[in-house]
């Protein structure tokens, strides 16, 4: 039996995934939240982003794919905690990158919408992504 909870944020995961394969602003805005922070890890170190930030880099980005998988969901009234898989290919600044992670999303409702408050970004352990997507 499917998990509800897993169910209803991978729902929303897909549609932030496709709203940033077809660059789509519009729907990028409304899923994610004024408050939104980006927290991750780089070769270069760990680095937070903010929404405008974020926005910002997404407009400089060519996405080419995106695979992702829901791990676990935690449902509250208006809170809820997915642990997301995903794989991604993208071009950015002239070099293509190909990343697979591990993702912390927070999402909160907000004027009867869910909408993506923070993303914790961390690199998946070796071998984790092989199957994702097939």
């Amino acid at each position: 039996m499917a998990d509800p909870n897993c169910d209803l944020i991978d729902g929303l995961e897909r549609d932030w995934r496709d709203a940033l394969c077809s660059k789509d602003m519009k729907r990028l805005q409304s899923l994610v939240h004024k408050d939104f922070i980006l927290i991750g890890t780089r070769s270069t170190g760990p680095f937070m982003m903010n929404r405008d930030q974020w926005l910002d880099a997404i407009q400089r980005r060519d996405v080419e794919a995106i695979e992702l998988e829901v791990q676990d969901a935690t449902v509250l009234d208006n809170l809820m905690i997915g642990t997301v898989q995903a794989r991604w290919r993208l071009k950015y600044l002239g070099r293509i990158i190909e990343d697979c992670v591990m993702l912390t999303d927070v999402w909160v409702k907000d004027e009867e919408r869910w909408q993506a408050i923070r993303r914790h970004s961390t690199p998946a352990p070796p071998g984790a992504c092989i199957n994702l997507g097939e």
